[in-house]
């Protein structure tokens, strides 16, 4: 179902399957996977790779050239996975010689309005709220929530599993599991309800709320307690996930 409204350019490959509502702009060197939905006035611009089942609503914009004045107009990209829900007016910028690439994972809800800026990569089943704007080369690892209206300074990293609260403006590190908040940005707890929804034992969780408890509540700088993680809480693929995210965090964590 392609409507005669719609633009495509002779060059773009488009999948099996696909739906694409009038007044959509499909630019050349784009390459469109099976079962997906494109609704009216959304663009599709030079560089962008989707996947399949993506329902993408009216007024998003894919592949845009990055918003940085460093890009001189390298061929780059912005990569869209599988089962993306993208809301109305969502902005996806390509990359930059950077990294060469904008990557949006597979099962995430972007909610409108947010802005996933050059460079940056958005890992699998998050949800992003209206209005949050993610800077260039920022990393959201799988299973975040990120609420309405936060602002994510660039190269920085959101761990899984997390819950960032509206209104949020992040310029550290937000750690796996934990629930962020306030202003300025600060450790507001685990993020408990999130970890039991998503099946985390509560062995696990206690291990997790032990870890951070020697992090934000001992008193110890953060190399001291990483080292007593280490010694006394038992390890299991989440503990070394805290560990290697504080350990190899560059901009430092929230505190």
């Amino acid at each position: 179902m392609i409507s005669s409204l719609a633009y495509i350019h002779p060059e773009a490959i488009i999948g099996e399957n696909v739906d694409i509502d009038p007044f959509v702009f499909i630019d050349k060197n784009v390459i469109i996977g099976d079962d997906n939905h494109i609704m009216s006035h959304s663009s599709i611009l030079y560089g962008a790779r989707i996947g399949k089942g993506n329902t993408i609503f009216p007024g998003v914009v894919i592949g845009a050239v990055p918003q940085d004045l460093k890009f001189k107009g390298e061929e780059t990209t912005a990569e869209i996975g599988d089962y993306n829900l993208i809301r109305e007016n969502v902005t996806i910028n390509r990359g930059t010689a950077a990294k060469g690439k904008t990557i949006v994972g597979n099962h995430n809800l972007l909610m409108e309005g947010m802005h996933v800026a050059h460079d940056t990569i958005v890992g699998n089943h998050c949800i992003i709220g209206n209005a949050t704007k993610l800077a260039g080369e920022v990393i959201v690892d799988d299973h975040a929530i990120i609420s309405a209206a936060v602002l994510v300074h660039q190269f920085c990293r959101i761990g899984g599993y997390v819950m960032v609260q509206g209104g949020s403006r992040s310029s550290k590190e937000i750690p796996p599991y934990i629930i962020a908040g306030r202003d300025p940005l600060t450790f507001c707890g685990l993020n408990i309800i999130g970890l039991r929804r998503a099946g985390f034992s509560n062995e696990i969780i206690d291990n997790i709320h032990n870890a951070y408890r020697l992090i934000y509540n001992s008193g110890k700088t953060v190399a001291e307690a990483l080292k007593e993680i280490r010694e006394t809480v038992p390890m299991s693929k989440e503990i070394e996930y805290i560990i290697s995210f504080v350990s190899e965090s560059k901009r430092g964590i929230t505190r």
